[in-house]
């Protein structure tokens, strides 16, 4: 099998491989998942976020929670009808409910156990969903030490980025949207910490199930005029994957192999709201949110690079890329009702938003738990 060059595209790097015909027959692809998922079925419950979906209607079927990232059915009119009542100091408990969202199941930690490359822990893997990469015997190897604890690596002759890249893109591959909902062929970096040694790439959706740390740039565009600040908001399209049609930044997305923060700044903001390179270049990094997230097999551990951009009241934004349906300038009192008393915004945003409203003073320390809040905005690991 051969790994064409990486290619920067969209939100990520695009690995351009095919597998061959022989390492499909060796785990047998093409029959039901259930022949390869052959464990007792999940008990997590049922949540918005998730569905169980049915793989086959054989009796060695399991199922397998799903997530489903679609619960929007408002439109502008009702973000505009939100009321706004704060009345010069804010009442915070809708601000920790948004960010509690992004940091469930952390009674579930001790189900997960460390995915080690090279003596380095890079992400952490399900007990359950460590069966599941154990039918891949050419791939992947449960260690036990001492103690009797378990950890998951990669088999010894995958000894290069390239040839674990390979590896784990066909198991991707192989599984399919069955186990790793969404799958974009984007690839990111898996390292143990930002900034240090790549060990190979992986597949976006799969990410969250290897439990692998990522690092995305979001963009608050905001806009001064009267005394008062208002931020350009976004509303996906209803085609989208994941989250359509679900309030979002002007600017976002993740961060590619290869490529600075600076630079993937700059390069969203050309492709989701076509802001010149001459204004996007102003946009100044504010600092980083974080959270984990553990929901069924999924363990998210995300790091968040904030900017912001005070753009023209002139400019206007235009969507490059079709993922974004219309733009809006929103008063920020009004974003911030709108975080604290919806379900509107992509889960992560809110936080990122809530940053913000820190930064520019609309959260005050006189307002019940501001430290509490402000401290719970990085409660991923920020390495």
């Amino acid at each position: 099998m051969s790994v064409s060059p990486y290619t920067i595209a969209g939100n990520g790097v695009r690995n351009l491989y095919s597998s061959s015909s022989s390492y499909i027959h060796r785990h047998n692809c093409p029959l039901t998942i259930s022949t390869i998922l052959k464990t007792t079925p999940l008990s997590f419950p049922l949540n918005l976020s998730y569905v169980t979906a049915a793989v086959t209607p054989s009796s060695s079927t399991r199922n397998i929670s799903k997530p489903i990232e679609n619960c929007s059915s408002f439109t502008w009119d009702d973000v505009f009808q939100v009321s706004q009542s704060h009345n010069g100091s804010w009442d915070l408990g809708g601000f920790f409910q948004k960010i509690n969202l992004c940091n469930r199941g952390s009674e579930n930690r001790s189900d997960f156990i460390p995915f080690v490359i090279e003596d380095q822990i890079v992400g952490y893997v399900h007990n359950g969903f460590v069966d599941h990469l154990s039918k891949f015997k050419d791939v992947f190897t449960i260690i036990k030490d001492s103690t009797q604890s378990r950890h998951v690596t990669v088999q010894p002759a995958l000894k290069t980025p390239e040839s674990r890249t390979e590896a784990l893109g066909n198991v991707v591959k192989c599984l399919g949207e069955d186990v790793f909902p969404g799958i974009r062929n984007e690839l990111y970096p898996v390292t143990s910490s930002y900034g240090g040694k790549v060990y190979f790439s992986l597949e976006r959706a799969a990410a969250p199930y290897f439990g692998i740390k990522a690092y995305g740039i979001h963009m608050s565009g905001y806009v001064e005029k009267d005394e008062e600040k208002y931020l350009w908001i976004g509303k996906r399209s209803e085609t989208k994957a994941t989250y359509p049609g679900m309030l979002d930044h002007l600017v976002a997305g993740g961060l590619p192999h290869g490529m600075s923060c600076a630079e993937n700044v700059v390069k969203e903001c050309e492709e989701e709201a076509g802001i010149p390179r001459s204004i996007s270049s102003r946009a100044i990094p504010v600092g980083v949110v974080s959270y984990m997230d553990i929901d069924g097999y999924r363990f998210k551990r995300d790091v968040l690079f904030c900017y912001d951009l005070k753009l023209p009241e002139s400019f206007i934004p235009h969507n490059q890329d079709g993922e974004v349906g219309s733009f809006k300038l929103l008063p920020v009192t009004l974003v911030a009702d709108v975080i604290r008393d919806t379900d509107f915004f992509k889960a992560n945003c809110n936080l990122v938003i809530i940053d913000f409203l820190f930064r520019h003073g609309y959260i005050k320390p006189e307002d019940d738990g501001y430290l509490k809040l402000l401290q719970s905005l990085r409660s991923g690991d920020c390495s």
